[in-house]
């Protein structure tokens, strides 16, 4: 445990092989790459949430069109609204559910202590960060690839802290958690947008708002 514990606190003295791979593995204690990691996931969860501030503004003026179009009769462009507001909807619930799921690594890494939490908390972890840079691509271009150098970073302490303590990882028990995460990030975000947003006119209810809570 010494031999973790001079890896997990202190910055190791590189060999020249070492110094040859911080090129692609950044270098540094386990935990302050960790927290590393911790912060810009936070920066994620920060953008995150304000563009689900955006997105909330913009269903209000959307979702006001749809009410004014009722009021006037006019059906025909009341659906319209009310199909643009679905695929707001559809994109809020998206953000929400990435935001919940973030929030959730963060807890957990946050609890890291010993080597054998690094390996059974970041291979989960990994797998929801992955899942929600894929669903973030055509939102927020720019957090695919910030994402894409969180789980870099996160795979470059998972292989050493493997190494480290000749740990097996499990790859099906860590699908199991990651979907677990997802599963019930989905349901927060669901209820979340319950509470916050208003339901559209029966009026104007179209097959594409029955997938949107």
């Amino acid at each position: 445990m010494s031999k973790f514990a001079d890896k997990w606190q202190k910055p190791p003295t590189p060999t020249v092989g070492e110094r040859v791979k911080e090129a692609v593995r950044p270098p540094g204690p386990l935990k302050h790459r960790l927290e590393t990691a911790v912060r810009q996931i936070q920066v994620q969860i920060t953008r995150l949430d304000s563009t689900a501030n955006r997105l909330r503004e913009k269903d209000s003026g959307i979702f006001n069109k749809v009410v004014t179009a009722i009021q006037k009769h006019d059906m025909s462009h009341a659906s319209v609204y009310a199909n643009e507001l679905a695929e707001i909807r559809k994109i809020s619930k998206m953000v929400t559910q990435a935001k919940v799921a973030l929030e959730q690594i963060v807890l957990r890494l946050n609890t890291v202590q010993e080597l054998g939490d690094i390996v059974v908390t970041l291979t989960p972890a990994m797998a929801v960060i992955r899942n929600v840079r894929t669903g973030l691509g055509t939102v927020l271009p720019e957090a695919e690839h910030e994402m894409g150098e969180i789980n870099g970073l996160l795979s470059s302490i998972l292989v050493d802290a493997g190494m480290l303590g000749g740990y097996t990882i499990s790859f099906e028990a860590a699908s199991e958690d990651a979907e677990k995460i997802l599963s019930e990030a989905s349901a927060v975000a669901e209820q979340r947008m319950k509470e916050k947003l208003p339901e559209l006119p029966l009026e104007t209810k179209i097959p594409t708002t029955e997938s949107v809570s």
